[in-house]
């Protein structure tokens, strides 16, 4: 990678575009096709959920790679007809005309994402390891379980994490604590109680771009509690000189940006003395004025 694409850590959300961040992230007048550019003016990295849906065309996938910085780096998932209805197996033409759409951005790919299917066990390595040994080794991925034997320390465990460091793939972290923490109260909390898993947090590197997802709490500052766990392994991986990417959601993700910032603030100050991550801040704006770095 260019030198421009290496930093300490990376932050960035579950998207780019949200019509609720029209006042906060991009900026009073901004029209749809500007959202991203606009991101990417603050956060540098970001997950790319779409295409685990659908293939987009490859004039879209210019229009990204155009809107985006060079350092800037996307965490695309592949397609669910690849990891979810092959699981794996049998989709070797599938994922080439996925790769080829998506050349015009592969420069700016961080991590391709693997999410695999709760159904998709320890009798399942064999096709993971399989699968990741012809993946082009020019891609870094990252592998999202949701089996319960993948969480219970035993020796499925154990050998996923030891195919995933034979690999160098990074196994993708997903801390669901603060989010099941809040009462079903609201519509959005509903919706992410049925929707997320609620998994234990096993925060183990295999490689060298350990990724976290932190789903938050919809009271901010309930938040805190749990973050104060990476607070204390972030710095760990930052000093091994690893690349960790960090992405914060909320149930609704509308504050998810100003979440994003105020937490990473706390990274920073915590790591001020030994490694100096760049600053973060939010436009100027009337609603988001009080969320931003100085």
């Amino acid at each position: 990678m260019p030198a421009a694409s290496i930093r300490p850590l990376r932050l960035g959300l579950a998207m780019w575009s949200h019509s609720h961040w029209q006042h906060s992230l991009y900026g009073a007048g901004c029209k749809s096709g500007e959202r991203l550019a606009r991101y990417a003016e603050v956060f540098d990295t970001v997950e790319g959920n779409t295409t685990f849906y659908a293939t987009p065309a490859m004039t879209t996938v210019r229009k990204w790679a155009a809107a985006t910085p060079d350092d800037f780096r996307f965490t695309f998932k592949l397609p669910s007809a690849v990891t979810h209805q092959h699981q794996l197996s049998h989709c070797d033409q599938l994922l080439a005309d996925f790769f080829s759409v998506m050349e015009p951005v592969v420069h700016k790919v961080g991590i391709w994402k693997i999410q695999l299917p709760a159904s998709f066990g320890p009798a399942a390595l064999p096709a993971l390891e399989k699968f990741l040994r012809r993946l082009p080794t020019r891609f870094t991925c990252g592998v999202e379980v949701r089996h319960p034997a993948f969480f219970a320390k035993g020796e499925d465990e154990k050998a996923l994490n030891r195919l995933l460091i034979a690999h160098q793939a990074n196994r993708i972290i997903m801390d669901s604590r603060p989010v099941f923490a809040a009462p079903p109260t609201s519509e959005a909390v509903i919706d992410a109680h049925q929707k997320k898993p609620q998994v234990p947090v096993h925060a183990i590197a295999t490689a060298d771009q350990p990724v976290i997802r932190f789903i938050g709490h919809p009271d901010d500052l309930s938040n805190d509690p749990f973050f104060a766990n990476w607070l204390a392994r972030l710095p760990l991986w930052l000093r091994e000189g690893k690349q960790p990417y960090l992405f914060i959601h909320t149930p609704d993700n509308n504050q998810a940006p100003e979440l994003a910032v105020r937490l990473y603030a706390q990274l920073r100050q915590q790591m001020a003395q030994q490694i100096a991550l760049p600053d973060i801040a939010l436009p100027p704006s009337a609603d988001s004025a009080q969320f931003q770095l100085l």
